[in-house]
């Protein structure tokens, strides 16, 4: 057999064999001719005879050797490594730390400024916009419109089971809410209602009584088919009371209760007691519920819920001036619904661009309004991620940006409806160079014809109600009661369309702090959204919507599309 040649280049490819152990130089293994190896002779030219050619080779080899013959010594192999860590750490200064830049994730800080100023000039030079508020409301329900349609009660009204007394609390619409879940409840039970009370709140800070809000004489002509209504207890009930309703047994309603439940524990208590109270108030009857509870719903809240004519008057007034100033466009104009008062700011825990003021007057406002909630143990604000999820109440320039995409130009007539809006001399102004012709109820009427209800918010949410109601276009920047009244009650007088523009503004963010859009790209991604809108004005009411802002199909009927609605 022959050897593996070890020389290079010899012609052979065979590769050469990895080296033998290191065996004693006195013996050599030599193959019989039964095939075993007989102990080698040492060879003068073998690589395992010759000694390390440096140093740095012998040092290896003693240390391996060394190794292999006291393998005990792995054991220690960690500890060694530890102290030798320990020693690092130990030779390094911490007084210097390296700084590490985090980039903030997309939309999550207010650059809209930033944003104007980049495409200001390429907006105002943009003449494309083409009498946008006459060409909005393109899209048609496919199955045709729908119309009011609340069937008249037959017979008359059985014998009164006894009393329901109920305090209202909340804002304008929340009570609106209760208001109309109050009289659903009483005629469901065969009760006599009593005139709600509103319960006084440190936030809305208004006074009034039902019927400094509504017509109360016209809420009962409205309701006499179909529920009793009086505005106070007999005087005989109420001598079993000491003449104070707060000795009449109140009874701790869950909210959304079910209707079952009232018939289950609420009935028997008043049958025993004659008369019961409820409060607080809002919220407290579930939106599912039987036909004939929704109709007493439906008719309750867009029939018989008319403003008291103070408000009545100055707010048709409004409404007239808004079409005057908006000839241009046959008398259509848009509504902006805007939040953005100190509270909202404040409640929304978002930071916008007021540096260390703002900083502070949040602090303060919310410890006027909500003492101790946003400063409890565990809890945690996130301002980035509130932007980024669509909290943050839309400030009156990024408004005035969307709108402009929209296809809304400077010749569009707005009516804001607002509290007062939060450093407004730095706010407004963005808004106003984008719309000229924007106008409020303060710019609309005298300080003589607004003065009887300066002092009310719930009154001057009335007139503010009654403005947007009528508005050819609805803008809604933030949730909460008044957008989703609003939203119910317009497509109840609009055939089923609620008419009603309501951004993504967890998209809008994203695109207002986008560097590289551009403001073709910008109006484009607008009217996108704003075509999604008239999409969504025909909605049917699902399980569990409410019917104050879906009154299709339990409010109203439908029309087949041929008929002349």
């Amino acid at each position: 057999m022959h050897a593996y040649n070890r020389l290079p280049n010899s012609g052979h490819t065979s590769p050469s064999p990895p080296a033998s152990p290191r065996r004693s130089p006195r013996f050599r293994h030599v193959r019989t001719k039964h095939g075993r190896f007989n102990s080698p002779t040492p060879s003068a030219s073998s690589p395992s005879a010759a000694s390390p050619r440096t140093p740095s080779h012998r040092i290896a080899r003693t240390l391996l050797s060394l190794l292999l013959r006291r393998q005990g010594i792995f054991l220690f192999a960690p500890l060694i490594y530890i102290l030798c860590m320990l020693f690092y750490i130990g030779s390094v200064s911490f007084d210097v730390v390296p700084f590490i830049n985090h980039r903030p994730a997309p939309g999550s800080v207010y650059k809209s400024p930033l944003f104007y100023e980049k495409l200001k000039n390429e907006m105002e030079a943009d003449t494309s916009a083409s009498d946008a508020i006459s060409s909005i409301w393109k899209l048609s329900h496919k199955g045709g419109q729908w119309r009011p349609c609340l069937n008249k009660p037959s017979g008359g009204l059985p014998e009164s089971n006894g009393y329901i007394l109920v305090e209202a609390n909340g804002g304008l619409n929340q009570q609106r809410s209760s208001i109309c879940n109050a009289v659903a409840v009483a005629a469901y039970l065969n009760a006599t209602l009593v005139i709600p009370e509103f319960r006084y709140h440190s936030v809305w800070k208004d006074s009034s009584e039902f019927k400094d809000i509504y017509d109360e004489d016209f809420f009962l002509r409205t309701l006499k088919n179909d529920v009793r209504i009086v505005d106070k207890i007999p005087g005989y009930l109420m001598e079993r009371y000491d003449i104070n309703t707060s000795n009449i047994l109140n009874f701790r309603v869950k909210a959304w209760a079910p209707v079952q439940f009232y018939k289950e524990e609420i009935l028997p208590r008043l049958l025993e007691e004659k008369v019961i109270r409820i409060s607080p108030f809002a919220n407290r009857l579930s939106s599912d519920a039987p036909l004939p509870v929704q109709r007493i719903r439906c008719l309750a809240n867009y029939e018989a819920l008319r403003f008291s004519s103070p408000i009545l008057s100055l707010g048709k007034s409004l409404v007239s001036r808004m079409k005057n100033h908006s000839m241009k466009n046959n008398g259509t104009y848009i509504s902006v619904h805007l939040r953005f008062e100190e509270d909202m700011v404040a409640f929304s825990c978002c930071v916008y661009d007021g540096g260390k003021k703002e900083e502070e007057d949040m602090k303060a406002a919310r410890e006027r309004g909500w003492r101790g909630k946003f400063t409890r143990a565990g809890r945690v604000i996130r301002p980035g991620a509130n932007r980024i999820d669509g909290k943050c109440p839309l400030t009156p320039l990024e408004v005035g940006l969307m709108l402009r995409g929209m296809g809304f130009d400077n010749t569009t007539s707005i009516y804001l409806a607002s509290g007062e809006i939060y450093n407004s001399d730095t706010y407004m102004d963005p808004l106003l160079e984008m719309f000229p012709l924007l106008q409020t109820k303060e710019t609309l009427a005298s300080e003589m014809e607004l003065a009887p209800f300066k002092n009310f918010s719930s009154r001057m949410a009335a007139i503010d109600y009654t403005v947007c109601l009528h508005s050819e276009v609805f803008v809604t920047t933030q949730g909460g009661n008044f957008p989703q009244s609003m939203l119910g009650h317009r497509r109840y007088i609009f055939g089923g369309h609620s008419k009603t523009i309501r951004p993504d503004k967890r998209k809008l963010v994203l695109f207002l702090d986008n560097p590289n859009i551009g403001w073709t790209n910008f109006k484009q991604q607008m009217l996108f959204m704003r075509t999604h809108s008239d999409l969504k004005g025909f909605e049917l009411r699902r399980p569990h919507d409410s019917i104050y802002s879906f009154p299709c199909p339990n409010c109203m009927c439908h029309v087949n599309k041929t008929e002349d609605t």
